[in-house]
């Protein structure tokens, strides 16, 4: 039997977008390690938009722990550990820190089935010209493949949620390129964000095989949602000019006792998707989520969309009509109530503006939890 890979996954609270106390214990206390960190993914209670600037406060925190605890440089830490953090906890959604690690088995154990890989990856930095359009979308490909090979997730089916945080542009970033004589997709700088989502979101689908190549134009982008990603997660911040990566998926080769599902909402009442998920796991629940069972749930990760029709199952809605709150603030409150119901907890991770990310509405939902013997 080969020495096999174990993925551990910590869910942390934070009490505000710098605050790295929670994490810094775990790691005093022997409950991680920090050089087996290999992505953190937080929830920051920013507005989710272009100058939510707790999200590079909340990225500035942690490099500046892991870079003490790895005694290294901040840029260091860069190159080794991908940080996503998605601003937005509106509703009753918790701000907190969702830590994925990946360790050497101290020891040969009997094969364990298919459990819970990571791979993570990165792409160069994009001009501001790219952002968008089909560069992006290569560059991501590339990426997510890397990150699935690095993972040993050898089969597209056993990955189920890529997250990814990407770039936006912001009125600088425009400027620099219409000086050398570029254009942008946009002038918009909110606008930047859901076309660098959405393209991060067509590069995954084409890495896992859910399009063609050949089928996605620049013009494709924010506008053909015939497209999309069933596993598909991005978000995008000011505080990077790359796309960072984390796939989770299934593979053979790793042991211990978690395990991902998941399923894809067609709309953001779509309860019963998350309930597949679950099902899968072992903890299938008529009505919410009995504590024994939610004690087995590690994570809850998903994508939050309004519907681009103003309609959920024939019924209008005015979240892409309020002009006080934008229309991904009020998805991200919506899906994050619909799944607190379920599972009993508001510490999930709910994501806003979900462009190529499931079905035009609605979105992925992924759950890792604690799994027993296969």
């Amino acid at each position: 039997m080969a020495l096999q890979q174990q993925a551990q996954v910590l869910r942390l609270p934070t009490a505000g977008p710098n605050d790295t106390t929670a994490l810094a214990q775990a790691l005093d206390r022997g409950l991680l390690r920090a050089d087996e960190i290999v992505g953190i993914v937080g929830k920051t209670e920013g507005n989710g938009c272009v100058n939510d600037f707790t999200r590079g406060y909340a990225t500035l925190a942690l490099k500046v722990l892991l870079a003490e605890r790895l005694a290294c440089t901040m840029a260091a830490v860069e190159q080794r550990i991908a940080l996503v953090m998605s601003g937005g906890t509106e509703g009753g959604l918790s701000p907190h820190l969702t830590v994925f690690c990946r360790r050497k088995a101290e020891e040969r154990l009997p094969d364990a089935g298919k459990r819970l890989a990571i791979g993570i990856g990165f792409t160069r930095r994009f001009r501001p010209e790219e952002i968008g359009r089909a560069a992006q979308i290569r560059e991501t490909a590339a990426a997510v493949r890397a990150a699935m090979a690095e993972a040993g997730i050898d089969d597209a089916a056993d990955a189920h949620f890529v997250q990814i945080k990407c770039p936006l542009l912001t009125q600088e970033r425009i400027g620099e390129a219409r000086a050398r004589g570029a254009d942008t997709a946009t002038q918009d700088t909110y606008e930047s964000m859901a076309l660098s989502r959405g393209a991060s979101a067509l590069g995954v689908a084409v890495a896992l095989g859910e399009i063609c190549a050949a089928q996605v134009a620049d013009a494709a982008v924010g506008s053909d949602w015939s497209l999309f990603s069933g596993v598909a997660s991005t978000s995008a911040g000011v505080e990077l000019q790359r796309n960072e990566i984390i796939v989770l998926g299934n593979a053979t080769g790793w042991t211990g006792d978690l395990r991902i599902e998941h399923d894809v909402m067609a709309d953001a009442i779509d309860l019963e998707a998350a309930r597949r998920a679950l099902s899968r796991l072992g903890l299938a629940a008529a009505g919410q989520v009995p504590t024994e069972a939610r004690e087995r749930i590690v994570a809850v990760l998903a994508k939050a969309e309004a519907a681009p029709a103003g309609m959920i199952r024939g019924r209008r809605h005015i979240m892409l009509d309020d002009s006080d709150i934008h229309s991904t603030r009020h998805a991200r409150a919506l899906v994050g109530g619909v799944l607190a119901g379920l599972i009993g907890d508001t510490m999930l991770y709910v994501s806003g503006g979900a462009e190529h990310q499931g079905p035009a509405g609605g979105g992925p939902v992924a759950i890792i939890a604690r799994v027993g013997s296969p």
